[in-house]
């Protein structure tokens, strides 16, 4: 999944990002409304998290652009302010869901995960292919039974796979939907991440490289 926090509280927008990172997620930040929309414009993201409060350009103006050039990241908004009236014009003015501050960690993954099932087919709670069992909730994999001890990006590989079933995934697109922008489009990352995840899956072997075109489940 990736993720825009978009926070003009550097040390709040940062936890934020590394929450959310630990939890698998490909994360990007923006400390103002006018460089959230300038990676907006560039990136698919799957989920933005919205700080209403922003500097630049204000976080409903950024919520009215997204929802306007038809945009299809969902928005979570955060705001200071907590009241009814206030969630009610939030959710007006586009917003996918809202949540006051102070929030819990907890509570901000669960509702990032759930808006952004709303973008895309549902997936099962628990995605299995033989032996192989994932729950993206509980982070948990395991194969025949045994818990398979996945890094966080493996597991966000292996579940980036695992849901577009036997679709063949490029190099590209997983560098896309689950690293941030930090990676080096020319980085061997993806292929390295890949074979520590095919020593850990086991045998008979799970991921098959198509040659010239990527990987696939």
């Amino acid at each position: 999944m990736r993720v825009l926090v978009v926070e003009d509280q550097p040390d709040l927008a940062d936890s934020v990002a590394r929450v959310l990172r630990r939890e698998g997620m490909a994360v990007d930040v923006a400390y103002d409304g006018g460089a959230a929309l300038e990676r907006a414009g560039v990136v698919d993201y799957d989920v933005v998290v919205l700080d209403r409060d922003l500097p630049v350009v204000h976080g409903d103006d950024v919520c009215r652009a997204l929802v306007g050039a038809g945009s299809a990241s969902r928005v979570l908004m955060l705001t200071a302010s907590g009241t009814v009236a206030n969630r009610v014009e939030g959710l007006g003015l586009g917003a996918d869901d809202y949540l006051p501050k102070p929030f819990a960690y907890a509570e901000l993954v669960a509702r990032i995960r759930a808006v952004a099932r709303r973008s895309q087919p549902a997936a099962p709670p628990v995605l299995v292919h033989g032996d192989l069992r994932l729950d993206p909730a509980q982070r948990t994999a395991t194969r025949a039974g045994a818990r398979l001890p996945l890094s966080p990006k493996e597991f966000a590989v292996l579940e980036y796979l695992m849901t577009c079933g036997s679709r063949v995934v490029s190099a590209e697109e997983l560098l896309e939907r689950v690293w941030d922008e930090a990676a080096d489009p020319f980085t061997t990352t993806v292929k390295a991440t890949v074979n520590r995840l095919r020593a850990k899956l086991g045998e008979p072997p799970v991921i098959e490289t198509v040659a010239r075109a990527g990987y696939r489940i």
